[in-house]
């Protein structure tokens, strides 16, 4: 009797492992980009503003400005800027804690510099192709060659005009 249990426990491990090996695991994403964006991530107008960072922010300010230098990107079907967002962020092991209103996405945190790290007025916001969107960047579908950057602002975004 032992050695039955044991050869079906043996034949069970074999055809878990093989399920494994041939595509019953969770694939990666294979999807065709569907076009390519730029993007980048800077906070420079902290630096005209020290005095009224976050004691605790200060180590984290790039000296440069500069969180995520402007790279290329691959979009897929229905990207966000959300997503590409997350997705380059990640690549590159930069922290970003953002919260939910439903679908609707708001970005608090990039790289521990926090919505109002730097005065009551201050937080991250988006522009694509120079324009600021005025809305979640979890509802602006990406298109190819779309430039999409991220600025901290100090001022309500009076400052990055």
């Amino acid at each position: 009797m032992r050695k039955i249990f044991n050869h079906a426990l043996y034949f069970g491990v074999i055809i878990i492992l093989c399920l494994n090996m041939w595509g019953c695991k969770k694939s990666e994403n294979k999807e065709k980009p569907a076009g390519v964006c730029t993007i980048s991530v800077e906070c420079a107008k902290i630096l005209d503003n020290m005095d009224k960072l976050d004691k605790s922010v200060k180590e984290y300010v790039p000296k440069s400005g500069v969180i995520l230098e402007k790279k290329s990107a691959e979009i897929y079907k229905g990207d966000s800027v959300y997503d590409v967002l997350k997705r380059e962020l990640k690549k590159e092991n930069i922290l970003m804690e953002a919260s939910f209103t439903g679908n609707s996405a708001y970005i608090e945190g990039i790289d521990n510099i926090y919505e109002f790290s730097c005065g009551e007025l201050s937080g991250w916001m988006y522009s694509v192709n120079g324009e600021y969107q005025g809305k979640s960047s979890s509802d602006y579908e990406v298109k190819d060659k779309d430039v999409i950057e991220w600025h901290y602002t100090c001022e309500l975004g009076e400052d990055l005009q």
